[in-house]
């Protein structure tokens, strides 16, 4: 597997994990930045620690702050709409690449691809790109979905996010990734999972259930296979959500970090 950039994704830890325990964490294990919530950084303003007390904390370990977590519903109600301006705001504080984009789309692909297009707009304003994530409980289900909202959008910073859970858990079409355009991949996340759900909501198991890379029962070898045929340069981002895990926390990165290493 080709050396790139790792990401430490926010959600590999509690959603209000410490910030300074995160940074260290992830320094610590050989990551090159962290992925960081609009929520806790928000949080993070309203105590007065950031910009600025986050910069000199991120610059006192080394790495930087690489993604942004997330905007929902394409940006097209109230509340995401808030999100964006959040993540600009952080974008433009620490250079941040990638920012992840959900869903739902809303059942009309032009006014979904419009939607998207507009995001892409004013995120390249800011040094973005962005990723459309597909996930398999809302109408943008899989990278075929995603695809064709990205392709209609027709923005060169515009992308899809190719997370292995929610294609194991989903369509499981390797052919589709590997066909993709690698510029179209703007961001691969990691993990590993129970071929089985281990719980019977979707979204409870996605957050609660992820292993490390080589602990579970996914196909990341083949996962993997398809995303490199691409020729993606995107960066890895660990993300490995684990509610066991967050209450020990340097064995649970530690873990993440032998993770990757083992495909390396």
């Amino acid at each position: 597997m080709p050396v790139r950039e790792l990401v430490l994704s926010h959600f590999s830890l509690a959603r209000l994990h410490p910030i300074e325990d995160r940074v260290r964490l992830a320094a610590a294990n050989g990551f090159d930045g962290i992925g960081l919530w609009v929520g806790h950084y928000e949080q993070l303003e309203q105590e007065g620690f950031a910009p600025h007390g986050l910069r000199e904390l991120l610059d006192r370990y080394g790495i930087g702050l690489r993604e942004i977590e997330v905007i929902t519903d394409l940006g097209t109600t109230g509340a995401a709409a808030a999100r964006a301006e959040i993540a600009w705001r952080m974008a433009d504080a620490f250079g941040c690449r990638y920012i992840q984009v959900i869903g739902p789309a809303g059942g009309d692909l032009a006014a979904a691809a419009n939607a998207f297009g507009d995001l892409c707009d004013r995120g390249v304003d800011h040094g973005l790109v962005l990723g459309i994530e597909f996930l398999p409980f809302n109408d943008i289900g899989s990278v075929h979905e995603a695809r064709r909202i990205v392709e209609a959008a027709d923005r060169p910073n515009g992308g899809i996010c190719v997370d292995i859970w929610h294609h194991e858990r989903g369509a499981r079409d390797l052919a589709a990734i590997a066909a993709l355009p690698g510029e179209l991949i703007t961001g691969i996340q990691l993990n590993d999972g129970t071929r089985v759900p281990e719980h019977p909501d979707y979204y409870t198991d996605c957050l609660a259930n992820r292993r490390a890379m080589g602990e579970g029962e996914f196909d990341i070898a083949s996962f993997l296979e398809a995303v490199h045929a691409t020729g993606t340069t995107a960066p890895w981002s660990l993300e490995v959500p684990n509610s066991a895990g967050w209450n020990d926390p340097e064995r649970h990165i530690e873990a993440i970090a032998a993770g990757i290493r083992r495909f390396a």
